[in-house]
Parts: C-alpha cells; sequence; structure tokens
C-alpha cells in the first residue's frame, strides 16, 4: 500500500466518524517558540491549551513534521530523518479513551477491502502508562487483546506532557511485532526494534505544575475537559505494510535512492559508506523539497539555515557518491512526482521549487569549489604543526565567506583525522551576530511569557476590532498589564500594556505594522498608543504610556487612532499588493511573496527569484503599477471560506495561518489576495507608486524597496533638483547626462591608469639601487629600505621580486622593503633558494617584523606579506629583519 493511500485511508476512515478533515499546517510554524512543526498536534496547542475555541469537537489530519535536533545522525542509522507526517485524531470534550482505542482498532484491523490497513491482530501489542487501570482494561475487556500482549510502563514511556504546566495524561502505544528475525521476543517493553511503536494514543485528563524534567513535575488535578490527541507515524505504517526493513526502504525516499544510483551508478546495499550517503541525500531532499514548498528559502538563521544545511550536506553526500555536477533538478523531481500525489500545490509550484532549489545548489558548488582549497590548506598547516584540532577561526572563515554550515566543516575535518574547534567557532559567530543584531524585534512578544495575555483573555474573551469601518470609538479597559504583568490600575509615566473591549487599533500582522494613536478615558486619564500587537489570538495589546492619571480595569473611554498614519500605512499596504500582481504578471507564478512590510508612505515586498530582477522588467512593473492607479479602481474586502477564495483565485501568502474564514482584498480586476490588513478604498487614493531597487536578501529571495503618494512625489522632486543640477555642471539636456558622465568617468579612469603606471616605473626604478645597496650579514645579501608612501601591496610586490632577481642567485639574499599605506604601515619580505637553505623563510621574517609594527603576516617560505598598526615603527621593523637574519644565518 503507498503512501498517498495510507493518508487518504486515514482520513476518509476519521471523516465518516464526524471528524472534520483539517488541512495539513505549513511547516513554518505559527508558534514563536518553535522553528518548525515538529508534532503532529502542534496546529492544534491553542485549543488543548484553550487559548482558542475548536472549531469542531472532532478532527483529524495528516500533518507534515521536520525534526532536526540529530541531523548528523541522519543515515548513519536507518532510524533517524529529518521529515515525516503524523496522522492524527483529535477530539476536544468529546469522546474518551473507549473511543479512541475503538477507532484505532478498527482502522488498524480492519481488512483492506474494508477501507483498513488489515494488520494481524495477533502482532499488535499494547503498552499503557503504570496506574492506568481504564486503559488496560479496556484493551483487555473491550478489544480483546490477551493480557500477555499488554506491558505497563512508566512516565519516560507512557506519560506525555508538554514539557511546562497544562494538560498532561498517560498514553498507550499501539506496537507491531516484526517477527523474530528483527530480535528476541519480550514485547515492546524488551525490544523497540522487534515490537514498532506505530500508534500513540494520548489521554489527556490532568493539569501539570512546575517541574524539573520530564518525569519530574507535579500532577494539579483534572482537567475540566478531557481531551483525545493520537499521532500514528505514516513513515512507520508504510514501512510495514510495504514489507521493507525500514524506512528509507519505503515508496516515497526509494525512488529518490534509485535516482541517485541512476546518476551516480553506485547501488544502494553496496557498501556502508555509500548507503550512508543514499540515505542522507534521499531524506534531505524530501525535507528540502517540503520547506521550500511552504516558503523556507535557504538563509543564514532560522529555518533557512536547516534548509541550507541539509541541501549542502545532501549535494555534498551525491558528490562522494562520484556525482561532478549538477544533481538537485533531477532528485527534486522524483520528490514532487511522489510527493505531489499527497500534496498536489508541490505540482503546481514545481517552478519556484526548482528555482529556489537551483539557485542554492549553484551558490554552494560555486562555494565548494574555493571552501575546499581553504579548508585543506587549513588542515595541512594543522597537521604539519602536530595539531588535531582545527581553529574555530578557521571554521568561521569558512562559514563567514564560503557559506560552509559548521556540520560540513566537522565532517570534512573528521574525514581528515581532526577535530573542530566547535567553542570558538560559535564564539566567533555569537560576535558577529551581537554587533549585527538590531533591536528591531524588542516589541515582539513571542518568546516572553503568555501567562498574562492568556489570563485576560480568559476573563475577558477576544478584543473586538472595529478598525475596518472606523478609526476611533467608545471602548471598556478589561485588562492592564505592567512589565507584563497583570494589574488593576496604572498610574502617570508608567509604561503599560492595555487590553480594551473594542479597538479601532489595528495590531501588526500580514506585514502591516501596528497603529498608533491615544486612549482618552472618562476619568481624564489619556494613554499614548505607541504599538499594537496580538500576542495570542484574539487579543490586541495596546502598547504605550499613561501620559495623565490613573488607568484602571473597568475604566471607560475613547480609542483613537492616528487616522493620517493609518492612511499612509493604508496606502502602502494596497501598494504592496498592486506589486505583487504586477511582479507575477512580469516574472510568473514564481514571484510569489516571502514577506512584506508596510509603513507610513513606504514598503518592502520579498518575492521568490533565483536571479536578479532586469532593470527594464522593473520600468515595466512600476508603469503598470501606476497605470492601475490611473483606473481609479475600487478596493473591496470581503469575508468568505477557504474553499470558495481559493476557487476566486486569491492568492495567499506563504507562512500565514488561514482559518477556515477568511478575508479577501479585491483591486478591481486586477488584484485578489487572502488579506487581514487596512487599504485604500480606490487605487487613485495612492497618487503615485515609486519603486527605488531591488536586491538579493537571501538565495532566492529578492526584495523591493518603494515610495507610496506624498513619500514618491518628495522622492522625485529631490532627483529633479539633483538632475537640474547636473544639468548646470555638464552642460546637456537630461536625456544626454548618462551619456556625457559615462564619458567623463571614462577619462578620470584614463587618467588615474596613467598616474598608475607612472607611478610603478618611479617604484620599480629603484629597484637597481636597492641591490646594489644591499648589506652582507654573515654571507647574506639583505636589502631593506622604505619605499615612497602610498605604494599599494602589489607593486610593493613586484618591487621586491625585482630586487631580489637582480641579486646573484648563487648568492643566499632577502629582501624586505616597507611602505605606509592609508596611514598603516605594510611590508613584503622574499628570499631566494640560497637563503631558504640557511633557515631563512619569507614567513618566520615577516612575522617578526609585522609583530614589531603591531599587527601580524604570513606566507610561503619564498614570499610573504605583513602589516601593522605603527608607522613609527617601521625603523625598529628592518632592525628586527637584520637581528633575526644574523642570527640565523
Amino acid at each position: 500500500m503507498e503512501s498517498a493511500e495510507i493518508r487518504r485511508r486515514w482520513l476518509s476512515f476519521f471523516e465518516e466518524r464526524g471528524h472534520t478533515p483539517v488541512p495539513s499546517a505549513s511547516l513554518i510554524a505559527d508558534d514563536p517558540t518553535l522553528l518548525l512543526v515538529n508534532a503532529g498536534m502542534v496546529p492544534f496547542k491553542p485549543y488543548f491549551l484553550g487559548e482558542t475555541k475548536p472549531p469542531a469537537p472532532r478532527a483529524t489530519s495528516v500533518q507534515k513534521c521536520v525534526r532536526t535536533p540529530d541531523i548528523e545522525e541522519v543515515g548513519k542509522t536507518t532510524r533517524h530523518g529529518t521529515f515525516f507526517q503524523m496522522c492524527g485524531n483529535f477530539s476536544f470534550g468529546d469522546y474518551f479513551k473507549e473511543g479512541a482505542i475503538s477507532y484505532a482498532w478498527e482502522l488498524l484491523t480492519s481488512p483492506q477491502d474494508k477501507g483498513g490497513y488489515g494488520l494481524d491482530p495477533e502482532r499488535l501489542w499494547i503498552t499503557v502508562y503504570l496506574d492506568d487501570d481504564e486503559a488496560e482494561q479496556i484493551w483487555r475487556e473491550k478489544i480483546g487483546v490477551p493480557a500477555e500482549r499488554i506491558q505497563r510502563l512508566g512516565k519516560k514511556d507512557n506519560f506525555w506532557s508538554m514539557g511546562v504546566p497544562g494538560p498532561c495524561g498517560p498514553c498507550s502505544e499501539i506496537n507491531y511485532d516484526r517477527g523474530p528475525e528483527f530480535g528476541v521476543e519480550g514485547g515492546p517493553a524488551v525490544n523497540d526494534e522487534r515490537y514498532v511503536e506505530i500508534w500513540n494514543l494520548v489521554f489527556m485528563q490532568y493539569e501539570r505544575g512546575e517541574g524539573t524534567s520530564k518525569e519530574d513535575f507535579e500532577i494539579l488535578g483534572d482537567l475540566p475537559s478531557k481531551n483525545i490527541d493520537t499521532g500514528l507515524g505514516l513513515e512507520r505504517l508504510a514501512m510495514i505494510l510495504q514489507g521493507v526493513q525500514n524506512m528509507y526502504e519505503t515508496d516515497t525516499l526509494q525512488v529518490v535512492m534509485d535516482k541517485a544510483t541512476e546518476l551516480t551508478g553506485v547501488r544502494y546495499g553496496a557498501a556502508q559508506a555509500s548507503d550512508v550517503s543514499m540515505r542522507v541525500v534521499a531524506d534531505h531532499m524530501r525535507t528540502s523539497v517540503m520547506l521550500i514548498g511552504d516558503g523556507v528559502t535557504p538563509g543564514n538563521e532560522g529555518r533557512g539555515y536547516v534548509l541550507r544545511r541539509i541541501m549542502r550536506r545532501a549535494i555534498r553526500n551525491m558528490r562522494l557518491l562520484g556525482a561532478t555536477g549538477p544533481v538537485v533538478k533531477d532528485l527534486i523531481d522524483v520528490v514532487i512526482e511522489k510527493m505531489g500525489q499527497q500534496y498536489p500545490e508541490l505540482v503546481t509550484d514545481r517552478s519556484r521549487i526548482e528555482a529556489v532549489a537551483l539557485a542554492e545548489e549553484a551558490a554552494f558548488l560555486k562555494a565548494v569549489k574555493g571552501g575546499t582549497n581553504i579548508l585543506d590548506t587549513a588542515v595541512t598547516e594543522t597537521k604539519a604543526a602536530g595539531g588535531t584540532v582545527l581553529g574555530g577561526d578557521k571554521a568561521f572563515l569558512l562559514h563567514d565567506t564560503w557559506g560552509f554550515p559548521i556540520d560540513l566543516t566537522l565532517e570534512m575535518a573528521a574525514e581528515q583525522g581532526l577535530s573542530v574547534d566547535e567553542d570558538g567557532f560559535r564564539r566567533l559567530m555569537k560576535e558577529q551576530r551581537d554587533r549585527a543584531k538590531a533591536d528591531a524585534q524588542a516589541k515582539k512578544t513571542g518568546h516572553a511569557d503568555m501567562s498574562g495575555y492568556r489570563e485576560i483573555a480568559d476573563s475577558a474573551g477576544a478584543t473586538d476590532f472595529i478598525g475596518y469601518a472606523s478609526t476611533e470609538g467608545e471602548s471598556t479597559v478589561v485588562g492592564i498589564l505592567v512589565n507584563g504583568v497583570p494589574s488593576p490600575a496604572a498610574t502617570e509615566g508608567d509604561e503599560v500594556e492595555i487590553v480594551l473591549d473594542r479597538t479601532p487599533f489595528y495590531a501588526e500582522g500580514g506585514g502591516q505594522i501596528g497603529d498608533t494613536g491615544r486612549i482618552r478615558l472618562d476619568s481624564g486619564a489619556v494613554v499614548e498608543v505607541r504599538d499594537c500587537q496580538k500576542p495570542v489570538p484574539g487579543v490586541y495589546v495596546h502598547k504605550g504610556v499613561v501620559q495623565v492619571g490613573e488607568v484602571t480595569v473597568g475604566a471607560h473611554g475613547h480609542a483613537a487612532i492616528d487616522q493620517v498614519r493609518r492612511r499612509a500605512i493604508a496606502r502602502a499596504h494596497s501598494a504592496t499588493h498592486l506589486t505583487h500582481q504586477a511582479l507575477r504578471d512580469a516574472l510568473g507564478p514564481t514571484a510569489a511573496q516571502a514577506g512584506s512590510e508596510n509603513q507610513p508612505g513606504r514598503f518592502r515586498f520579498d518575492f521568490g527569484s533565483p536571479n536578479a530582477v532586469p532593470g527594464a522588467v522593473m520600468t515595466d512593473v512600476e508603469q503598470k503599477i501606476n497605470e492601475v492607479l490611473a483606473r481609479e479602481l475600487d478596493v473591496q474586502a470581503e469575508v468568505m471560506s477557504i474553499d470558495e477564495a481559493k476557487k476566486q483565485g486569491a492568492i495567499a501568502e506563504f507562512g500565514e495561518k488561514y482559518g477556515e474564514r477568511v478575508r479577501v482584498v479585491t483591486i478591481g480586476d486586477f488584484s485578489k489576495e487572502l488579506c487581514g490588513g487596512t487599504h485604500v478604498h480606490n487605487t487613485a487614493q495612492l497618487g503615485l507608486v515609486k519603486l527605488l531597487g531591488e536586491s538579493s536578501i537571501g538565495s532566492g529571495v529578492r526584495r523591493i524597496e518603494a515610495l507610496v503618494g506624498v513619500d514618491a512625489y518628495n522622492f522625485l522632486a529631490k532627483e529633479h533638483t539633483v538632475v537640474a543640477q547636473l544639468q548646470e555642471l555638464v552642460k546637456g539636456r537630461p536625456e544626454e547626462l548618462p551619456e556625457k558622465i559615462s564619458t567623463m568617468l571614462g577619462k578620470l579612469k584614463d587618467a588615474e591608469k596613467e598616474i598608475e603606471k607612472f607611478r610603478a616605473e618611479k617604484v620599480l626604478q629603484a629597484a637597481a639601487g636597492l641591490a646594489a645597496g644591499a648589506k652582507d650579514v654573515h654571507g647574506v645579501a639583505l636589502a631593506t629600505g622604505q619605499v615612497p608612501d602610498g605604494t599599494g601591496a602589489d607593486d610593493l610586490r613586484k618591487l621586491v621580486l625585482d630586487v631580489r632577481g637582480r641579486i646573484p642567485g648563487d648568492r643566499p639574499a632577502v629582501v624586505a622593503l616597507f611602505t605606509t599605506a592609508n596611514g598603516r604601515p605594510l611590508t613584503v619580505i622574499a628570499t631566494n633558494e640560497a637563503a631558504r637553505e640557511r633557515g631563512l623563510k619569507a614567513g618566520d621574517l615577516v612575522r617578526t617584523a609585522a609583530k614589531t609594527l603591531g599587527g601580524g603576516g604570513g606566507g610561503k617560505p619564498d614570499v610573504a606579506q605583513g602589516g601593522g598598526q605603527n608607522p613609527e615603527a617601521i625603523g625598529d621593523a628592518v632592525a628586527a629583519v637584520e637581528r633575526l637574519v644574523a642570527e640565523t644565518a
């Protein structure tokens, strides 16, 4: 039975039994504490935590999941993988243990011609929690499982919680006996390789408190509503139903290994080392396709780094298997063909997925070519020095300059018998991040304690947002937080977070920043609102400062946004939609939105594109946008079902989570998108849109920055002034400026070349005098000197080599010349073969000179270069070189 059929039967079985099918959520977790969705129940967490009311009492899904804590182990065993699918059925206060157990047994053991999976009941073993007598009794008396095939296990194996205070409960696991060829008998308590867990039934019936570990926490009592959360690993069941040894031999991974064999000629099963590489390629390429399909793009942070890391690991393992050229397209095509049976959007989005993946492959192959040489040199130097640890600075250089993920450096170093100074690498990475880190996201509450917000949500309910139709309105304070903690009041000068029962303030989301404004209470108190966020679903938090008086819970007042600012933001947001559609018209559907930010009078728009957008295309896109403005198209918003929105062709943004009912913003006959933001009523209100340009922000992702309305006009007015000034300077019409300025720059470059040529000739003229003036130091001809300031490193090197060449080859010679460039001292030192035979190496001499100059340097034994901070020490550096020559010679 193929994986696609396993998935279809699961959803069909539970839908027939009253469960609402829920499409798999994006792998991009709608949870700031998670990088990627790593469990089937993640999309349902708000329901289990009581943050949001579930849409139905029963639900079922097949959820895409990615787990990455042990990427380096993938391939080494047949048990580790990154991507998997978790089949789940959920009950929110509806059926409980008996229902969950009965459903599971029925689906697993019903004949395949009756819609089940047809497993032999005699091969199924059950585990229950130590004291869960109720579950054990249901299995034994209701289902009929013999007592000898039911085992009790402790908290470590059969008790579930989220690791934090909240719902928890005992588990019951269903295990399949794969037979004596997989080990000794005795059930899952003895051998989990033979008795494979395929389905875990979680009975959420208790509330847990704080604890120090997975097993050490207090049970506070029963939950008011008992819930069911189950998970069946699709890949594990596929392994059993397809009669293969491990998950890598199942249909969705085997096809990738078959393609790898076709591309390299290496057969799976031929050798341990090549089998490891095959499994890495199969797992990582499938995961890459699923991540890119959900909108992840390769990068150096977060989930983008996860994708880059696994893609590059897969590509490198293909090279270890013998591949010499690009391979990603062939591998991606078989993944899409196979996984597309379950996720049709992969097929329709094939071109974008390929574009992102191929761009990353090209970048990595280029990096490998340059980076491998750097790594080989570093390995050789480390071994030559008797070391066994590659320096953290070398690993950092490979990562920062060549894009080598640290795990790749670790693997390649290990192949050469070296370890890597990971602490040193991570220290340098942290220093770099700290330098680059801005606090733009400090206002976010993503990883803060949410308990205060949930407490208010539980007592006051969701905020009524009136901001689509009104910019002000009467409100009541239903919650106050000071320093993140609920408080009954706040006084003048306090920085506060205020929750209202109804609000016109838009909370940041969908690329649109939050509103600002004022809340004036009947008591005379005034709160200046500086931002609005939505830390938990449905709760609008107004962040600001109490300017006058005291704010108390229950106080009535009037909330009003900054209307001028809101209108400017609305213009930017509508312009973003127009830009998105114009780009898709010009570049195709691969130019899908990858992020945006809408601010007053300006916006930025990120989109998928493997290459830079030509200037002519940008001009056409800008013209098309402004033509739409002139058409005075109406902008309308309508709430409808997600299915109806898709039927109408509405575009959804990658990574956004949508409910069953969605808001669709339509701009005439030009654009239709799912969007919760605020917009203008007619395109004429935008006035003007000016695209400032586009640039790369990561592999396969480009960014456009633009101005709207008055800001766009002001920009063009300034440009007009600059053009007028240039006209005056070069005495030409506007259309003549590019040619005239280009001619002037050409003449300037020619003049600079002549000056450089003259200066270089003058420097080299000194070679004869320097060679003739070399002093004898214990039989070694030592030529030293300081050449004119401003001499570049290349010219200094040429001069040094010229001087060395003028000294007879049979006479040991050392040439050490110095200069000052940009206020810093520079030295190049060269030795001939006769000098090197006497132990005089250029690298040693340079390090001595550079140390005196307050810097460092290095190079090869015949020629080396260094520099420092103190040009006043050049005379001392010359003396230091002469002393070392005398001591060595």
